[in-house]
């Protein structure tokens, strides 16, 4: 696609068209993340965007291949099989489309070029059973229309040309989504897979003009490293403290205190007034911003300091002991496989419902394709149950089953601890059960009511509630319901939001930043505070959710 004749495109310039668009994405990764709709910390559409490319990216960056076909094909391997959330699982669709349409030829012009991105559209919408618009599936159609109307009605030849019209038309696309999907206009955000596609079209495009895309180490990374990589704390010193309480006086200003936490630390936040002020923080030393504020009120309560690094460690230690922890159960017919974060959950699954293998993911980390393939790889089944327990990565769990050669592979789409758990209770035992089970265990998903608590990342307002930073917010069913600055608070509204006057028993899973005294403690409160619900208390261990919640 460089110099006088820019008409064709071989192997080589196509492998280093991914290798830009990976990095101008990895450059981004942070903007594509932030626009999660909910200000919840496990938004992480960039993160499983840049794994799935570089995954692809794993498979030709060492290639010598000319023949475009060839490196077409490898890149739509390594992204099916990284594939990542939601968002990932549409990118690796459209690289397959792409990759189907120009196999076998040596260098595709601009008329294959129109024919191939029309197919990775048909087949990014076919992958997704009830495709919405307004994602990063709308970008990608409207930027094939553009791409149609400049090659066959202009008659346009020059691929750096056709390059510029899709980053145009894909840039337009995006600012259009919130008018597309609600959700997105209520949030004041685009969508954050359209936004990641955009970038992947810019760095390719920046690379063909000849413009930096800043790649870096990361762009070359091996796939099974990226889930580390992405973890990895930006300061030397590690993650630090997070540091939470409330402080009472009289007299107090507020901006002040502000501008004095801020001075020690990050990702501050300070509200209230002259008599009450909640502060979180971000710090290395967590005696100094509860020093400073001794000596600026009268006195402190609810102090929470949790040590971030120490769960960083703990769950690339649970990652990378992720095979040695998955123990595989009695064999028989049918295997479960489970996704669960934290070591509680991942026990839950195994020992006492039967799964025949947990894979270590959830918020903030989504197992790839190829994560799924590998487990039923290391089992002796021929054919598996596969519960992605989470949305973002339901995906990923069918598009494994339909990589697992030779063996039968149902998806029950849980998308939730909770209802992955009840659906556990109904599993099929042996191949006679295979059907009715499943079906059994796809009913059971309606039976149970899911929630979650966890933390606001930024200040949002949506459907009405205005949440601030480091506020506890609630969903329930997916839905943004709760925020309150109390622990306590924020759980006893979350759960009598998620009962509807109805239900009878309420499990609550503590995360690992919730000790077992002060679990058992909100338990039985809560408890007293509701008539006729029986509370039961599960230890989870789930990371950056305080309490996941199940009502039935």
């Amino acid at each position: 696609m460089a110099g006088p004749d820019r008409r064709t495109c071989d192997g080589r310039q196509l492998r280093w068209l991914f290798t830009a668009g990976l990095a101008w994405l990895e450059q981004n990764q942070a903007l594509v993340d932030s626009l999660n709709v909910f200000p919840v910390p496990d938004g992480d559409t960039g993160k499983n965007m840049v794994l799935t490319l570089r995954s692809a990216n794993e498979h030709v960056k060492s290639g010598t291949t000319r023949q475009a076909g060839e490196v077409g094909a490898r890149v739509a391997h390594g992204a099916l099989m990284g594939a990542r959330g939601n968002s990932g699982v549409i990118l690796s669709q459209l690289l397959a489309g792409f990759a189907g349409s120009i196999c076998g030829i040596q260098h595709f012009d601009a008329q294959q070029m129109n024919h191939a991105w029309r197919a990775a559209v048909d087949r990014a919408y076919r992958a997704v059973t009830e495709p919405v618009e307004g994602t990063i599936l709308t970008v990608a159609r409207e930027t094939g229309v553009a791409l149609a109307q400049s090659v066959q009605v202009e008659g346009e030849e020059d691929l750096v040309v056709l390059l510029e019209t899709m980053v145009a038309a894909a840039q337009v696309s995006l600012l259009h989504t919130p008018e597309l999907l609600p959700v997105l206009r209520k949030a004041g955000v685009v969508d954050s897979g359209g936004q990641g596609l955009v970038c992947i079209l810019e760095g390719m495009l920046r690379m063909a003009q000849g413009q930096p895309v800043l790649a870096t180490e990361a762009s070359t990374s091996r796939d099974e490293q990226g889930w580390q990589h992405a973890l990895e704390p930006e300061d030397e010193e590690g993650y630090g403290y997070d540091v939470q309480f409330l402080m009472h006086g009289e007299s107090m200003d507020v901006k002040t205190i502000h501008d004095g936490i801020d001075a020690l630390g990050w990702s501050t936040l300070v509200v209230g007034d002259e008599r009450l002020i909640k502060v979180h923080v971000h710090v290395h030393d967590p005696g100094q911003p509860i020093s400073y504020a001794i000596d600026h009120c009268g006195w402190l309560n609810d102090v929470v300091v949790e040590n971030m690094q120490e769960q960083y460690l703990q769950y690339l230690e649970q990652r990378m002991d992720g095979d040695e922890d998955e123990e595989v159960t009695e064999a028989g017919d049918v295997g479960v496989i489970a996704v669960a974060a934290g070591a509680g959950l991942a026990h839950l699954f195994r020992e006492e419902l039967g799964a025949a293998q947990v894979i270590a993911g959830g918020q903030s980390m989504n197992p790839s394709a190829r994560d799924f393939v590998d487990a039923m790889e290391r089992l002796p089944q021929k054919a598996f149950v596969l519960l992605p327990n989470n949305s973002n990565i339901l995906l990923a769990a069918q598009q494994a089953a339909d990589l697992a050669d030779g063996r039968d592979v149902r998806v029950v789409p849980s998308r939730s601890i909770p209802q992955g758990i009840e659906a556990m209770l109904h599993r099929p035992m042996n191949m006679q059960e295979l059907e009715s089970g499943v079906a059994a265990m796809e009913a059971a998903l309606g039976e149970v009511v899911s929630a979650s608590l966890t933390t606001a990342t930024r200040d949002a307002g949506i459907d009405g509630l205005a949440v601030s930073a480091g506020q506890y917010i609630g969903l329930v069913d997916g839905c943004l319901c709760v925020a309150s600055d109390a622990l306590e608070d924020a759980l006893v509204e979350l759960v009598q939001k998620a009962l509807h006057n109805d239900g009878e028993l309420v499990t609550l899973y503590y995360g690992e930043q919730v000790d077992s005294q002060r679990a058992e403690a909100l338990a039985s409160s809560l408890e007293e505070s509701l008539e006729d619900v029986e509370v039961e208390l599960v230890r989870g261990d789930q990371p950056l959710y305080p309490f996941l919640v199940s009502v039935e």
